[in-house]
Parts: C-alpha cells; sequence; structure tokens
C-alpha cells in the first residue's frame, strides 16, 4: 500500500502543477489580441483572449452604402475574431493538458 499513496501523491502534485499552468496561461490569452475582418477588410475587429471587442475599424466607403450590409459585416467579423480566439485557447490549453478534458476548467 505504500507504494500506491506515493503514486498518488505523486499524481496529485502533477494535476496541481498542471492546474497552475493553465491558470497562468489563462491569464496570458485574456491579453493577447485576435483580429479578423470581413468584406475584403471594409470592416475589422479586433477581441481579446476573454472575447472582449476592443477595436472596430470600418472603411468610410461602406459607411456610405446601406446599414444592413455594414452591420453584417460587423457581425461576421467580430464572431471570425472570437472563434480565432477561442480556436487559440484551446490549441494553447491542449498543449498543457495533452488532450486530457477537465471539465470546468476551460
Amino acid at each position: 500500500m505504500k507504494g500506491f499513496g506515493g503514486g498518488l501523491q505523486q499524481m496529485m502534485k502533477q494535476a496541481n502543477q498542471m492546474q497552475n499552468k493553465m491558470k497562468k496561461l489563462q491569464e496570458e490569452l485574456k491579453e493577447r489580441e485576435f483580429e479578423a475582418s470581413s468584406g475584403g477588410g471594409a470592416v475589422t475587429v479586433k477581441v481579446n483572449g476573454d472575447n472582449m471587442v476592443l477595436a472596430i475599424k470600418i472603411d468610410e466607403e461602406v459607411m456610405k452604402d446601406d446599414a444592413e450590409m455594414l452591420q453584417d459585416l460587423v457581425m461576421t467579423a467580430t464572431n471570425e475574431a472570437i472563434k480565432t480566439a477561442k480556436d487559440v485557447s484551446s490549441k494553447e490549453m491542449e498543449k498543457i493538458t495533452g488532450g486530457f478534458n477537465m471539465p470546468g476548467m476551460f
């Protein structure tokens, strides 16, 4: 039984280290910025890793067109920027966890 306890302790230590790495990565990812555009660059949206919109750039020519098209371009660019942020976050987290799914952690 002594060997089992030591193995369990080591496993708990590794899990704790992984959790600490994950927390650190989550904080780092919140600071990263992700950008996407739509309409051939007519609309560009920048978000952070916390999925907060940081900036929206709209080409002046697009503002002269109809509002519905502009709304669609902003929505498309925003959704793509958020998707990119999530994809990068997932890939970075997978590097730490080795693909091991830890519900509630990320």
